[in-house]
Parts: C-alpha cells; sequence; structure tokens
C-alpha cells in the first residue's frame, strides 16, 4: 500500500493515477451492479409498479444527501492536502473531524430526511398509484443515514491518502451482502419494495464496521483515534470551505433533477421505470468519471500540497483524457445495446421504449459529462471549487429547469427531457475548459495569464 501512495508523488504518472482509479473503478462497479440488481430484482419480482417506485426515488435521495457529500469533497481535499504536506498533527485534526460531523448529518438526515420524503415525493408530482411504495421505500433507506454517511466519510479518508485498493474490498463485500439479502428479503419472503432499501443500509453498514476497523488499526499517519472524534472547529471551516461549494452545487443540481423526475413523472408509470432503468444504466458511464476524478483531485491534491506543480499539470491532463475516453466508450455500447439492456429491467413495450429513447439520446454525449467532472476535479483539487459550482448551478439547474418548464408545458414531448441533459453538459464543458486554460489554477490564487 505505501508503494501505491508514493507513486501520487513520485514515478510514473499514468502508474500513480492508475494504480489509483483502477480499484476504485472495481469497487464502484461492484456497487453499481448491486445498485443494479435492486431494480433487476425488484423489477422482475415486484413488478413495473415497484420499479417506478424505486426510480422515482433516485433524484430525491441525490438532493437529500448531495450536500453533505460534497462536504465530504471538500474533506478529501484537505486530507490530501495534508497527508502530501507530511502535515501529520492538522491531517489527524482533519479526519477527526470529518468524522465526528458525519455523524451528525448521519443523524440529522435520519430525523429530517424521513420526515419530509413524502411530502417531497407529492410536490415531484409522483403518481397516486406509485407514492405507497415509494414512501416505503425512502423511509426505510433514510433510516439508515448514519451507515450510508458514515460509509462514504471512511471511503473518502482511506482514497484522500491514496488507498484504494482497501475501499474495493469492503465494496465488494458490501455489494455480495447487497444482493444476497435483495434476493432474501424479496425474491425469498416477498417483502415488498422497502425490504430493498433495508437491504442496502445493513450492506452499508456493514462496510463501516468494515472501514473503521481498518482505520482504527493501521499505524500510518491517517489512523483514527476513537476518543478524538470530536470536532475541531477552525479545521470544520477549512472543510466547508473548500467543500460548501461542491455541496451546494450538488443539492441546487439535484433540486433540478428533481425537477426533471416530475417533468418524467407527467408522462406516467412507463416513463418513470423506462428512464429508471435508464439512469441505472448509465450510472456505469459513471464508473470512469467517479474512478478518475477522485484520483484527479487526490493526485492533484497531495502533489500541490508536496509543492510538484508541474507534475499536478501533468497529472491532470493525464486523468481528464482517460476520464473522458472511457466514460464514451460506455456510451458507444450503451448507444449499441440499449433494447436488450433496458429489457433487462421491464417487460412492458412501452417502458422499454422510454428507456431506448432516453440511452440514445444521451450516451453518445457522456464524452461531455465526464469533461465536466474532470476539469471540476482538477480544479477542486487545487481548492479552487467556486467557478466549477457556479457553472454546473448555471447550466445543470438554471438552464436545464428553464427549458423544460418553458418547453415541457407546450410540447409535451419527453424528448425535450432527454435533450437537456446533452445540452447542458455541453455548455459547461465548454465554460470549464476555457477556464481551465486562461487560469494559473496550480498557484495560491487564481489569477489570469498575461497577453504577451
Amino acid at each position: 500500500m505505501a508503494k501505491n501512495k508514493r507513486t501520487m508523488l513520485t514515478g510514473s504518472i499514468p502508474k500513480g493515477i492508475i494504480s489509483f482509479a483502477v480499484p476504485l473503478f472495481l469497487g464502484n462497479l461492484f456497487q453499481q451492479l448491486y445498485n443494479t440488481a435492486d431494480s433487476l430484482i425488484v423489477g422482475n419480482f415486484l413488478g413495473n409498479r415497484a420499479l417506478a417506485a424505486v426510480s422515482t426515488t433516485g433524484m430525491l435521495i441525490l438532493l437529500l444527501v448531495g450536500l453533505f457529500q460534497g462536504i465530504g469533497i471538500g474533506a478529501g481535499v484537505v486530507v490530501s492536502q495534508f497527508f502530501g504536506a507530511g502535515d501529520k498533527r492538522n491531517l489527524q485534526l482533519a479526519i477527526h473531524t470529518h468524522l465526528a460531523f458525519s455523524v451528525i448529518v448521519g443523524a440529522f438526515l435520519t430525523v429530517f430526511a424521513t420526515w419530509l420524503s413524502p411530502e417531497i415525493l407529492r410536490l415531484m408530482s409522483t403518481p397516486e398509484e406509485v407514492m405507497p411504495q415509494a414512501t416505503a421505500y425512502l423511509r426505510v433507506y433514510f433510516l439508515g443515514s448514519l451507515g450510508l454517511v458514515m460509509y462514504n466519510a471512511c471511503m473518502g479518508i482511506m482514497q484522500a491518502v491514496g488507498d484504494s485498493r482497501n475501499p474495493l474490498y469492503y465494496l465488494i463485500a458490501s455489494s455480495v451482502i447487497n444482493v444476497v439479502l435483495d434476493l432474501i428479503f424479496v425474491a425469498g419472503f416477498g417483502w415488498g419494495v422497502w425490504s430493498a432499501a433495508l437491504a442496502t443500509s445493513i450492506s452499508q453498514i456493514i462496510s463501516v464496521i468494515f472501514c473503521m476497523i481498518k482505520l482504527m488499526r493501521t499505524k500510518e499517519d491517517h489512523r483514527v483515534y476513537f476518543l478524538k472524534i470530536r470536532i475541531n472547529f477552525p479545521m470544520l471551516w477549512k472543510i466547508l470551505r473548500y467543500g460548501l461549494p461542491a455541496g451546494i452545487q450538488n443539492s441546487i443540481i439535484a433540486f433540478a433533477n428533481v425537477i426533471v423526475q416530475s417533468n418524467i413523472n407527467r408522462f406516467g408509470e412507463m416513463a418513470i421505470s423506462g428512464c429508471g432503468a435508464y439512469s441505472k444504466l448509465e450510472g456505469f458511464a459513471f464508473l470512469p468519471i467517479v474512478s478518475f476524478t477522485s484520483a484527479i483531485t487526490t493526485f492533484v491534491g497531495q502533489n500541490i500540497g508536496a509543492g510538484n506543480m508541474e507534475r499536478v499539470k501533468k497529472g491532470a491532463v493525464f486523468g481528464i483524457v482517460s476520464s473522458v475516453v472511457s466514460a464514451e466508450a460506455i456510451g458507444v455500447i450503451l448507444y449499441i445495446f440499449a433494447p436488450i439492456l433496458i429489457s433487462a429491467f421491464t417487460r412492458e413495450p412501452e417502458a422499454v421504449a422510454f428507456g431506448v429513447q432516453k440511452s440514445r439520446t444521451c450516451g453518445l454525449f457522456f464524452c461531455l459529462l465526464s469533461a465536466s467532472y474532470a476539469f471540476a476535479a482538477v480544479l477542486r483539487g487545487a481548492g479552487k471549487s467556486m467557478v466549477p459550482m457556479f457553472t454546473m448551478i448555471a447550466f445543470w439547474c438554471f438552464v436545464r429547469v428553464g427549458i423544460l418548464e418553458t418547453l415541457v408545458p407546450v410540447t409535451y414531448s419527453i424528448s425535450v427531457v432527454n435533450w437537456v441533459y446533452p445540452l447542458t453538459w455541453a455548455l459547461s464543458t465548454v465554460i470549464l475548459f476555457i477556464y481551465y486554460l486562461a487560469a494559473d489554477w496550480t498557484s495560491s490564487g487564481v489569477t489570469k495569464k498575461k497577453k504577451a
């Protein structure tokens, strides 16, 4: 493991990034497989309505947890920079503050999200026939909020110090447990759609236990001590300063996507389940995006902490290209095999048609989605998170919602809902690319290059 960490700061840049990204990719693959297995099992054993219930909750979950996931990104930047600088004292403060804050967040979400979920589902124009199962699923899901938040916090800490192998092992274990419990609860006991959420919560709690045992037993500088888990307010402010822009961005974009989902809901149960099946497949395109952008943020953060600015620039280029190419390859596969892949979730011809239409509208533009995330990851690793935040909020929220609220009531066409994604991905990519080229993001402050 020490060798893997050193390659982020010294040695071959491609080897350092790939050796970090590949285990992360495999871990995310297992996580996506078990998320997909949830929908496959629900759709095949409980029917199309149950699949629609799970599908309509996805954007709402992102809305409620997006802010805190963004703060987790900020914590990862802080941890990676202190790790790269060899600052053990502040590294310890950052890790223990992040864990303490995560416990508070998990408790808050358990109460707040469980209470408000049904009301938000109604505001999303969720069809009445889907409401009972969607509400049951969400309430059970958010009762496990502490496990969800702590799971992401622990994984983030390990990844920030360059450890992507142990998160892989824990994700594999979590994935297997989740699928087995899904089959027992849903297929075996016939407990209903809520039991799929229960299976997810149990598997995440088990992963948290594995992570904490590893973090409390390691002999390295990022070791966790139970009695030190408390908030250091200056350090919390530093984490929030880096993380709030990403968190606000996540929440506002998720809010926009809730509005997108409400527009999908207008087209009925078949549209919900078909587009929901697509969203599970789209998750596979996020595998290289998440893997390489996490590697980019960690690589940039550690090397800026160590003062290796030329290495920062070269690593950023390699990570961006790798993310874009791999995501586009998955998009092409999805475009070609969409009918077969969507049919695995539902056998309703109308639902399949909705899913195929969305797959073939968005699939070939995954390169743009990946590029936006990759440029943002570089900037966040350098501690420059404001421009990605404003750019993505502007296009992925205001422009996206403006188009939908203007055109959908007039055209009543789901094609408008589908095309709004590639359009806004393209706009954000252009702006972030221009900023990436024009700004000296490796300095302590962003300064424009002087004209010759």
